[in-house]
């Protein structure tokens, strides 16, 4: 037998099982809009980002901006953030932030990227790669002139010279990973 009270609460559930169906579809819908227009917004970041450091002077000043919030860093193995940064950390943060590329965490995979650059031919941003006696491998960003950026690990994020006696001597190779531009 149906009681009234059965059917009330059939039709209880069933208005309670439209509403959900019809609040997840409302959700799954408005979160794929949204994500959208999150990464319409991301691309057209990223090209802002690219067409706004064409050159090296850009390219340089923007490191060095950076460079001043960083500088004094203490270097942490395979930290990545403020409260310590190793060599390979600190130039893949440097990437990600500055130019939106991803590049692999360690010095080992970081050389294999871009393409070889003679040590005539750095320009601004460009990776340097050293073999140091006491690490297998260390990695920074050029600057000019013979400057360059990275974690010491004596002295944190400091800049540093190639032609010093030190890098100089050690210095291996150069790897462009920025893309070519007519204004560099």
């Amino acid at each position: 037998m149906n009681s009234p009270f059965k059917a009330y609460k059939r039709f209880n559930f069933s208005i309670c099982f439209n509403l959900t169906v019809m609040a997840i579809f409302y959700f799954i819908t408005s979160c794929a809009t949204n994500m959208e227009q999150s990464t319409a917004s991301l691309d057209l970041e990223r090209m802002g980002k690219a067409g706004s450091y064409s050159n090296a002077h850009d390219i340089e000043k923007r490191i060095r901006d950076e460079y001043r919030r960083w500088k004094g860093t203490r270097h942490r193995l395979g930290g990545t953030g403020g409260r310590g940064i190793d060599c390979s950390g600190f130039v893949s943060v440097i990437y990600k932030s500055l130019f939106n590329i991803d590049l692999p965490r360690t010095t080992k995979l970081q050389v294999k990227k871009g393409k070889p650059i003679s040590f005539k031919k750095l320009q601004a941003g460009d990776l340097v790669f050293f073999k140091p006696p006491s690490y297998p491998r260390h990695v920074g960003i050029f600057l000019s002139g013979s400057e360059f950026v990275h974690a010491s690990k004596n002295k944190g994020v400091t800049i540093s010279k190639i032609d010093e006696y030190y890098w100089g001597k050690y210095y291996w190779t150069a790897r462009r990973i920025l893309p070519p531009s007519e204004h560099r």
